[in-house]
């Protein structure tokens, strides 16, 4: 069961997507997250790449909190494609986030 509303994970899309220019706001939304939305938002961006199978995202929730060595907001804001990562996830995982698309348009 994921643990992060699929609003969260639509803002952070969102604010991955305004680049240099939402950087700032990105970095304290994700900081503010608590430690459980950290790394459902982790294990959804692993999903969305590949690295787990939908099948397996509570395990990568696992491996999210076990291989959290570094800042959560500093590994997914180093991540490359992290918006592509965490829609494709949503998606996987079968998660409808229109509703929450439409809200942050």
């Amino acid at each position: 069961m994921i643990e992060i509303s699929p609003s969260k994970a639509v803002q952070v899309v969102f604010l991955s997507r305004e680049g240099p220019v939402g950087q700032a706001e990105l970095y304290a939304f994700i900081d503010g997250l608590n430690d459980e939305e950290k790394a459902h938002l982790t294990a959804l961006a692993w999903v969305g790449r590949g690295a787990f199978e939908p099948e397996d995202y509570a395990e990568a929730v696992r491996t999210a909190y076990a291989e959290a060595t570094t800042p959560t907001v500093d590994y997914l804001m180093g991540m490359p494609h992290l918006a592509e990562n965490i829609e494709a996830g949503l998606d996987a995982l079968g998660v409808d986030v229109t509703g929450e698309e439409e809200d942050l348009l």
